[in-house]
């Protein structure tokens, strides 16, 4: 097929599913392939491999150079970050050394961190007391080091997923808290199975072409139209992959967008022994396409920006109440299985 300007192999992007709109109710059950088993043993297989203490906290355009500081608490622990004058990302505890103050709510001035109790100055450094955390900002993310909360063996950097060159790509950020631990998010994120059934307002003739097949070869191969206006959807090729305990990674393979990809993290906001856990889903969209007007959404991301966040917004109402409901039989023991 060719285009107005000459180009031949030119496809529009969206496809006019045959058959007509979707019935919910006539689409093939999934609930023989989502076998609790296969999930659990994916869920397994992630939870085990090693993150290096590294969490992500904010998205890097929450932590502004010249803005006020950012504060979250992970694992039970006050974080609190903000950037030198020349955009260095800096971390600690969110407690000052001094008297306790709350550092989330102290002013930057000219690159030093400011007690708003007593004027403490921090730089970054260590100073009285106060340790700075390792800090990593990926241009999408900013991650700290936490030893204290992880336990594990510290790694230099964090294990940042593959992502679309940043100077063709356009991304956005949605954070949402809810009651429940990180395995919950990533067990729901390791159900793709659910997709057209909990979401079909979004998804449509979802297939999981190949489950995981153990640690050689940990993916979910999943075909899937995302659907966009009626009878017009956009078909895709899709792997998901766990390559930290709390971080999922679906990777666009063929279809529209190939190289996209949507990375969900998962970071406890309270520490292990709290009763009532709470954890924030810090979903990153890093959106690519080898379409030349693909140049004019990067152009207008700022207003894109907003809009792909209300669409993350929408599949996480969901998805936080099945990971929240998952938690709630869990600490109960009346999860099946």
């Amino acid at each position: 097929m060719n285009d107005p300007t000459g180009r031949t192999g030119w496809r529009p992007p969206l496809r006019r599913r045959p058959g007509g709109r979707a019935d919910w109710a006539a689409q093939p059950p999934t609930w023989r392939q989502a076998r609790p088993a296969l999930i659990a043993d994916a869920l397994k297989r992630a939870s085990a491999r090693p993150s290096g203490n590294w969490y992500v906290v904010a998205a890097s355009r929450e932590v502004r150079a010249g803005g006020p500081p950012f504060g979250r608490t992970v694992g039970g622990a006050e974080v609190v970050l903000w950037r030198a004058e020349g955009g260095e990302p800096h971390a600690g505890p969110g407690v000052c050394p001094h008297l306790g103050a709350p550092l989330r709510e102290s002013r930057v001035v000219c690159g030093t961190l400011v007690c708003h109790w007593h004027g403490l100055a921090l730089d970054g450094g260590p100073f009285a007391g106060w340790e700075p955390y390792p800090v990593h900002d990926d241009g999408v993310l900013v991650w700290v080091r936490l030893d204290a909360v992880g336990g594990e063996e510290p790694t230099r950097l964090p294990r940042v997923p593959r992502r679309p060159a940043p100077g063709g790509a356009l991304d956005a950020v949605y954070t949402a808290v809810g009651r429940c631990e990180p395995q919950d998010v990533v067990a729901n994120r390791l159900d793709p199975w659910h997709g057209a059934w909990f979401h079909p307002y979004s998804f449509v003739d979802l297939t999981v072409a190949r489950p995981p097949r153990g640690e050689a070869d940990d993916v979910f191969v999943v075909d899937v139209s995302f659907r966009v206006a009626g009878r017009c959807v956009v078909p895709v090729r899709a792997e998901f992959t766990a390559p930290g305990p709390r971080t999922v990674v679906m990777r666009i393979t063929g279809g529209e967008g190939a190289g996209s990809v949507v990375e969900t993290h998962a970071t406890p906001l309270t520490g292990a022994a709290d009763g009532r856990p709470r954890t924030a889903v810090i979903e990153a969209v890093v959106a690519a396409s080898d379409r030349r007007g693909f140049a004019l959404a990067r152009a207008a991301a700022p207003a894109l920006r907003p809009l792909v966040r209300r669409t993350a917004a929408r599949l996480w109402r969901d998805d936080l109440a099945y990971a929240e409901r998952r938690w709630e039989l869990r600490s109960t023991g009346r999860f099946p299985g």
